[in-house]
Formats: structure tokens, C-alpha cells, sequence
């Protein structure tokens, strides 16, 4: 397959340069147009039966259900409609990588792409592991402390006047920037994070409904139930029962220790 960014992406081949850096393009079917170096060297570790003898050939076409656990693949598809929809998911951080208790951090940004006329033909991303010093400088306006105290303390209660001292801003400026920089409320960007870890321990993990809620932060197993749903259009029990029988994961009794 010919590399059809060549026109539509022009800088697309710098990002091969980027160490560290996964980035792709997908079309507006979900299936992968271009990615980087760096994508195809991730994907080689993570599918060790491959050997190392990963290739574009290997992706381009293809879609995440090609590619990765149903669950995983469900979570990549609702950011893709968001991102058609106009809507550009910024500096989100999540945690990746539950095989056999491993666990790393990632820093992810999508963005729709438009052809001459305007309309939205695919999107775009990249995404970045964060080393053990911290989150990338010089990419999210100063919010570096905030959104590291979020990923080492999203098991416990955290309010926005904490992160407006950690920032180093009045109340209302942190929650106005914030908004502004992430396109989420501080607390609905808190919410999606515990969200996505929930998630994974429903998958990866064979702790209990209100185990995981409490792990993830939330209040109880009701709240939990009720923020997941909305989330994902099932309930956490649903969740865990459908993917655990389509995704052949391997789990662990318990989660991944916190960070």
C-alpha cells in the first residue's frame, strides 16, 4: 500500500523523528491511513508472537478491531466519533499496558483533519509515555503538576481548589484555563481518568464491583455504577461479562498497583 499522507499530510514523515512518539492517521471508517516509526516499534513489543517483523503493510487498512482487545478497540472508537463530530480530545492522560500487572503512563492528543472544502475526512493523534519524572514539558500550558497530581491521586477525593494551589492559581482562573486549554472541566476530565481505569480493572482484574470503584476513586459502587454507564452504555457488571468473553485478556486476582 502506497502512502497516501504524502499529499494530505505533508509533515507526516518528521514525525518519524520524534523518539517515543506513537502518531497515526485514520480515515473516517476508523481504518489506519498512515503511522509513525514509533507506532510500529509499540505495536511489535506488545504482540510479541510478531518477532519484531512489523511492518506498515502490517497496519495500514486495518482497524483498531484489527488490532487490539474489543474493549480497548470500543474506547478508540468512541474518541474517533467525537473527534468527527469536530471535537478535539487534548492532553488527556491515561494509563495503558495492564499485561501481567504492567502499567505505563501516556499523554494523548486527537484532532479531526479537514479536506479544501472543510468537511472531515479523518482524524489525527499522537501519544507520548510519561517517564517516572513527570509529564512532558512545554505541552499543557502549565498544567504539568495538576495533571500529575491527578495520575498519582485519582484513587482519593480531589477537589479544584487543590489543583488551583497546586497551579498556582486563584479558584476561578485554574478552572477558566483549565476549561479553556482541555475543553473539559477539571472534574470531568478527573471523572473520564478514573473512568478509563476502571475500565481496565473490569477487564484485567478479578476484584469486586466496589473494590474497584473505591481503587478508582469513586465515592461508592452506586456512583461507579451510575458515571459508567453513562460513559460506556453498559453497567460495569455488563462490561466486565461482554468483553471478558470477547477479548481473551489475561487477568490478574488483583489490579496493577497504584503509582
Amino acid at each position: 500500500m502506497t502512502d497516501p499522507t504524502k499529499d494530505a499530510f505533508p509533515l507526516a514523515e518528521l514525525l518519524d523523528f520524534l523518539e517515543g512518539v506513537l502518531a497515526w492517521v485514520k480515515d473516517r471508517q476508523g481504518r489506519y491511513l498512515w503511522v509513525n516509526r514509533a507506532f510500529l516499534l509499540q505495536y511489535a513489543l506488545d504482540h510479541p508472537g510478531a518477532n519484531g517483523l512489523i511492518s506498515a503493510e502490517d497496519i495500514l487498512g486495518k482497524t483498531d478491531y484489527d488490532l487490539s482487545p474489543a474493549f480497548i478497540a470500543d474506547q478508540f472508537r468512541l474518541d474517533d466519533e467525537q473527534v468527527f463530530a469536530g471535537r478535539r480530545i487534548i492532553n488527556r492522560i491515561e494509563r495503558v499496558g495492564e499485561f501481567e500487572g504492567a502499567t505505563a503512563w501516556s499523554i494523548t492528543n486527537k484532532i479531526p483533519l479537514r479536506n479544501a472544502k472543510g468537511a472531515i475526512v479523518g482524524a489525527a493523534g499522537i501519544t507520548r509515555a510519561l517517564g517516572e519524572e513527570g509529564l512532558p514539558g512545554g505541552t499543557t500550558s502549565g498544567f504539568e503538576p495538576t495533571l500529575a497530581h491527578m495520575r498519582d491521586h485519582y484513587h482519593r477525593a480531589i477537589t479544584n481548589q487543590q489543583l488551583a494551589s497546586i497551579s498556582k492559581m486563584s479558584l476561578r482562573a485554574f478552572e477558566r484555563q483549565f476549561l479553556a486549554d482541555f475543553h473539559l472541566t477539571p472534574q470531568k476530565y478527573l471523572r473520564k481518568l478514573r473512568l478509563r481505569i476502571a475500565s481496565r480493572a473490569l477487564i484485567y482484574t478479578n476484584e469486586s464491583l466496589s473494590e474497584i470503584a473505591l481503587n478508582s476513586g469513586f465515592a461508592d459502587q452506586s456512583h461507579f455504577s451510575r458515571e459508567f454507564r453513562r460513559q460506556f452504555g453498559r453497567t460495569p457488571r455488563e462490561y466486565r461479562g461482554h468483553y471478558r468473553t470477547t477479548s481473551g485478556v489475561p487477568v490478574t486476582k488483583t489490579a496493577a498497583p497504584k503509582q
